[in-house]
């Protein structure tokens, strides 16, 4: 690859080059090595097929003769391979002579060769097959509602043309291909010519890109060393409490438990501390049972009845956004961010042994099966949207959904992940739907640039660009790019399911090709701030930061057994996540708006903090909080619109 770059860069024979730098015999021993690391398939379609003779010869010509399938034409071969499966059903035992094979994938091909081709073989084949088509919307299932056809998924091309007629459509960019490539061109022109002058004069902080490659310097602590003791003041300030007298307080500010009404009658129950028993049982992972015997107000039957008709992921969402708008309107929430910015993350839950079968394993998390907490959190510390995604699962796929869907009134214009949330498509979207996307990109300085054909980069930034953009592809596909953008605005079909979709597309589909070349024109875009833009970096670690920070209030909250999830369903599994979040938001609204009195407390007796120290306090402590032991509800007398007295500390206790 260095060879190939420094050819590229000086426009000399590549052949040369690579006798130059690394020399042919180096090369012929490096590429030997890498042909005896590359892993094989583990799967052998062989062995496989022969342990599940009887599964296979019982299931599987059923399970294609109960479903009409469609294809698109790159999967003719596998949609014949269905048929003469289909036609297995009548109890032949033997395939035709002329059985369809181009389907079957090339690293399997040489096995069966070997082995010979026999029904059993040819079974398991289909099916695995049939399974990954259906997964990346090649093949579908006439009548199914998750396994479409992904043009039936999008608006109808004649309400799209209706739409694009009336303008204008509810996306910000361009409506034709044209005019968009025109105004990316000229405005990444611009930023090459302006990173290069910087990096020519060494100008660039913390960056240097020297013999092809960039380094980016590690951020340096910005945070005062006189902020912790600073702010702890305010913390000791705080009056200890219940979780239970918390929830009470909140609901009494902002009526949230409202929200949880009856599924047929519409009414909130009429004991408001039941329905949020019902919620802490969710949220501390305590169960209905262990609840009733903790709290004394209702039994694990009310409790089961309450979770049955009042609880459920629209009543939840509306609690959580009426408690993220009470908290976004706090004066000293404005010290936290702008509320323009968000950051997401996923948080890795372990399933009990009971509910192991339901969950995946994420190496990288650990060796147990788990399931995966994916929550928004606004740059004012407010989590205002979560979802159960599997732990193998991709978390890209889930990045645009809850900015789009969380319901409550915040204008989110940027936001960051981390790794796990990078993809050029979820790039590609968060532009066409009008929301910067700044992650923190692993190894960033091994990610090619992709410029456009006509780019002249200079002698410093060349060597770092890769394949250059296909504008042929956008301007082809660019109608069924603005399409797949208002279906997902419009809320006409979701972006977590179309990303996984085209995430699982071959390299053939040209929706999912354009758009993977739109998102490299944006992560393109992107990087060359990231070089240029120190803030861009700490802005994104600051916010991602305040997400990894509301992890660890969420582990002290759900921590009866040991924070392992019992439950099989994911409705279920959903239930604990959104009780989770609610309580945790329900605890920065209440942390933020005591931290704000305790302020003014202290600057009436001339002790004021210094706006610099008060930018890095956050309402996620906890250590004022009774998190566990009976879950009883009190009253504490407190007159309309006042507060519990504040604590006359002296010393600061430790605050996590």
């Amino acid at each position: 690859m260095r060879c190939c770059t420094h050819a590229r860069a000086d426009a000399t024979d590549p052949y040369v080059a690579i006798e130059n730098i690394i020399g042919w015999d180096a090369l012929t021993r490096e590429i030997a090595e890498a042909r005896h690391l590359v892993r094989p398939d583990p799967l052998d379609p062989v062995a496989l097929s022969r342990e599940n003779a009887p599964i296979l010869r019982e299931i599987g010509p059923a399970f294609v003769t109960a479903f009409t399938f469609g294809a698109v034409p790159a999967c003719a071969p596998l949609a014949r391979a269905v048929e003469t499966l289909r036609n297995l059903a009548d109890g032949r035992h033997k395939l035709p002579a002329a059985v369809p094979f181009g389907f079957v994938r090339p690293s399997w091909r040489q096995r069966i060769d070997r082995a010979g081709l026999d029904r059993r073989i040819f079974t398991f084949c289909v099916l695995a097959e049939l399974r990954d088509r259906l997964r990346a919307g090649d093949m579908w299932v006439e009548g199914s509602r998750r396994y479409r056809a992904v043009e039936h998924q999008l608006i109808p091309k004649p309400v799209f043309a209706a739409m694009r007629e009336a303008g204008p459509l509810p996306i910000p960019v361009a409506d034709t291909a044209a005019a968009w490539l025109a105004e990316r061109k000229a405005l990444l022109a611009r930023r090459l010519v302006e990173i290069e002058a910087k990096a020519a004069t060494d100008a660039l902080e913390d960056v240097r890109i020297t013999e092809g490659r960039l380094r980016i310097s590690p951020l340096r602590a910005i945070t005062p060393d006189e902020a912790e003791d600073a702010l702890a003041l305010l913390y000791a300030r705080l009056p200890p409490i219940r979780i239970t007298d918390l929830l009470a307080d909140v609901n009494r500010w902002t009526g949230f438990a409202d929200c949880f009404t009856h599924l047929t009658t519409g009414r909130a129950h009429d004991d408001p501390r039941a329905t949020l028993t019902a919620v802490l049982a969710d949220a501390t992972n305590l169960g209905h049972t262990r609840m009733a015997e903790a709290c004394g107000l209702v039994t694990q039957r009310q409790l089961g009845w309450l979770s049955a008709w009042h609880l459920r992921e629209d009543s939840y969402g509306a609690a959580l956004a009426r408690l993220v708008e009470a908290q976004h309107r706090l004066p000293l929430a404005t010290l936290f961010g702008d509320g323009t910015a968000s950051s997401s993350d996923g948080q890795h839950f372990p399933l009990d042994r009971r509910a192991q079968a339901t969950g995946a394993v994420n190496p990288h998390k650990g060796s147990e099966p788990a399931v995966s907490f994916y929550t928004h959190v606004s740059d004012r510390y407010a989590p205002f949207h979560s979802t159960v995604i599997s732990a193998g699962a991709s978390e890209a796929a889930h990045v645009l959904d809850g900015l789009l869907h969380h319901g409550a009134d915040l204008s989110i214009e940027r936001h960051h992940t981390d790794g796990g949330g990078v993809s050029d498509h979820v790039f590609a979207l968060c532009h066409l739907l009008g929301f910067r996307f700044a992650p923190r990109i692993p190894n960033i300085g091994n990610r090619r640039l992709h410029l456009f054909t006509d780019m002249r980069p200079g002698p410093t930034i060349a060597p770092l660009a890769a394949q250059p953009i296909d504008e042929r592809l956008i301007s082809d596909h660019w109608d069924d790019v603005i399409r797949l953008a208002v279906s997902i605005r419009t809320g006409v079909t979701s972006a977590s399911l179309m990303l996984e979709r085209l995430g699982s597309y071959p390299r053939a589909n040209g929706l999912a090709l354009a758009l993977r070349e739109i998102g490299r024109v944006e992560r393109t875009l992107f990087t060359l701030d990231w070089i240029e833009l120190p803030e861009e970096r700490r802005r994104a670690t600051r916010e991602l930061n305040k997400g990894e920070a509301q992890n660890a209030l969420k582990r002290a909250i759900f921590f009866h057994r040991t924070g392992r999830i019992r439950d099989h369903g994911l409705q279920a599994q959903g239930h604990r996540a959104s009780a989770l979040n609610l309580v945790a938001s329900a605890i920065v609204l209440w942390n933020t708006t005591y931290l704000e009195a305790a302020m003014r407390h202290l600057e009436r007796q001339g002790r004021s903090i210094p706006p610099n120290l008060l930018q890095h306090l956050s309402p996620l402590g906890w250590q004022h909080i009774n998190l566990t032991g009976d879950y009883l509800w009190t009253d504490p007398g407190i007159p309309e619109g006042k507060l519990r007295p504040l604590r006359n500390a002296i010393t600061a206790p430790d605050n996590p």
